[in-house]
């Protein structure tokens, strides 16, 4: 059963930073091309970042182009999600999963909120 299990969200003020984990199980890590995506309240969810399975190639939505970076530890089962001169309109639940064509089910996210 392949399971997501994202952490490290929070409260933080605009211009702050954070950096969220997501650990997975239930398939072959090392192989597999992961994104993050991320739902804000009445919007839908959608593509931010995404790393292919050896961590060389990466993409960003142009929201977050330049202010976040995703990266990779195939030993830890984990891909990371580094988040800095957050906006207020990064406020949303980041998700993390397979790639667009290949998503699976949800794990329950972490909370991201960008307030003074």
């Amino acid at each position: 059963q392949k399971k997501f299990v994202e952490s490290g969200g929070g409260l933080v003020q605009p211009g702050g930073s954070l950096r969220l984990s997501c650990t997975a199980s239930g398939f072959t890590f090392s192989t597999r091309d992961l994104s993050w995506y991320r739902q804000a309240p009445g919007k839908e969810r959608e593509f931010v970042a995404r790393i292919d399975w050896s961590g060389f190639s990466r993409a960003y939505a142009d929201s977050v182009k330049g202010r976040f970076t995703i990266s990779r530890d195939n030993a830890k089962n984990t891909v990371y999600l580094e988040m800095n001169s957050l906006k207020s309109e990064d406020s949303a639940v980041y998700y993390c999963n397979f790639v667009a064509g290949f998503v699976t089910s949800w794990g329950q996210g972490t909370q991201v909120t960008v307030s003074s």
